[in-house]
């Protein structure tokens, strides 16, 4: 992590303009355009910001999301780690359902493997020399296959200047997430070798995106592993019942009014997920 440069006042009213951006439908620019000086610390405390922002207004944590878990997305992004985002019982949509589009602004999809843990992975946990991914394992109920949506409350390209935005701003941004979906097959965490999952997303009959969950740190657990030890430095820990997304293992597929997506995990089953 980096040293914060930005003021609190200044964190409150970035994380007060991406709540108004999500909640008006209207994107705004890029943090880094106006505070070009914003550290990745600063970046998690506006999305820190902005999580108290919806706990105030009652929404719930539920989980957590890991992303930019691929090589590929790494060296794109500029950046060697992951990054994370927070859940809330109102990001969470059931399978099968349809989800309005125009309630999100320029969204995607990603396909995912979401761990349900059984027991806290706090501090303690981690502070065991031998924690890694059977440590997770063993921390986790069960794994289902899921879907990420995607959202950019802040513009991924400003569409006056043609600035794309880094890696800080997506982590402002709640790390781009909008929301999960879970279907299909859930199974133990050793009932399978996880790294070979794999699936399929098809758009409106087209298979869009392929990939292995392997892709995630050669072991979608590994991120979660990323994660607790990034909590456990700041006293926070990972809870029982919440849930994790593991990070993708495909890119992200652009979401439009109309379309119609199914997610087949093979053996684990398929879901589908519309949008108007």
């Amino acid at each position: 992590m980096t040293s914060p440069t930005l003021s609190d006042e200044a964190v409150r009213a970035e994380a007060v303009l991406f709540d108004e951006a999500e909640r008006s439908r209207t994107q705004m620019r890029q943090t880094t355009e106006v505070h070009p000086g914003t550290t990745l610390d600063d970046a998690y405390r506006i999305q820190a910001a902005w999580r108290d922002i919806k706990l105030a207004r009652g929404e719930t944590i539920v989980g957590h999301k890991i992303g930019l878990t691929s090589r590929a997305m790494q060296q794109a992004m500029n950046i060697t780690t992951p990054d994370s985002g927070f859940l809330t019982d109102r990001m969470v949509f059931e399978a099968g359902s349809t989800i309005p589009t125009a309630d999100h602004l320029d969204a995607k999809l990603e396909v995912e493997l979401a761990f349900v843990l059984g027991t806290d992975i706090d501090a303690d946990a981690v502070a065991d020399p031998t924690f890694g991914v059977e440590a997770v394992l063993d921390a986790t109920d069960h794994v289902t296959p899921a879907l990420e949506l995607l959202g950019a409350r802040s513009f991924r390209k400003d569409p006056s200047t043609g600035r794309t935005r880094t890696v800080i701003d997506t982590i402002s941004d709640n790390a781009a997430n909008a929301g999960i979906i879970t279907g299909g097959r859930a199974v133990g965490p050793r009932e399978i070798d996880l790294r070979w999952v794999g699936a399929l997303l098809r758009r409106n009959d087209t298979v869009e995106e392929t990939g292995l969950a392997a892709g995630v740190l050669d072991h979608p657990a590994n991120g979660i592993v990323w994660l607790a030890e990034r909590y456990a430095s700041q006293g926070m820990s990972l809870e029982a019942g919440q849930t994790v997304l593991a990070g993708s293992f495909t890119r992200p597929v652009d979401v439009r009014a109309g379309d119609h997506f199914v997610a087949d995990y093979g053996d684990l089953g398929s879901f589908e997920i519309s949008f108007t």
